[in-house]
């Protein structure tokens, strides 16, 4: 089984947040940018089922090279119930492959590809979800995680 690389990153409170926080299941979601429409919805809808995600122990982090500032500012102006963490230089993307050309609106640019990862306490990757869609990840999530 693929195993999730050892990370160690800041979540918007100036937390260290690595590998032994990894209890239970635990969703790690890249994104390419706070407040962008789909990234909102994104996390939106996250939150709407944070309270089953919880239920069948599973924590989730959200990922992005937003700094701690614009972390707070997305988790306030949305309420959301869950720690974004601070990929700036893009190692943790870079290492799992999310970080790469490309195109929108007609334009090519190197960033975060939404990607999500199911994790186990073992830091084993139970699933990989790419080329994940903004409206449909929560249900698709959900609908996985019940299964395991």
């Amino acid at each position: 089984m693929e195993k999730f690389p050892e990370f160690k990153l800041e979540n918007q409170n100036g937390e260290i947040v690595s590998n032994e926080d990894l209890k239970n299941t635990t969703v790690i979601y890249f994104y390419p940018k706070d407040n962008t429409p789909g990234c909102t919805t994104q996390a939106n809808d996250l939150k709407e089922i944070m309270e089953e995600l919880k239920s069948l122990n599973v924590t989730v982090y959200g990922v992005s090279g937003d700094s701690r500032k614009k972390h707070q500012n997305f988790i306030e102006k949305n309420d959301l119930n869950f720690d974004l963490l601070v990929d700036e230089d893009f190692n943790l993307a870079k290492e799992l492959d999310v970080y790469r050309l490309k195109k929108a609106f007609g334009k090519e640019s190197m960033g975060i590809v939404r990607t999500t990862f199911v994790v186990d306490e073992d830091s084993n990757i139970l699933k990989r979800m790419d080329n994940v869609k903004a409206k449909t990840h929560a249900e698709d999530l959900k609908a996985f995680l019940e299964e395991v």
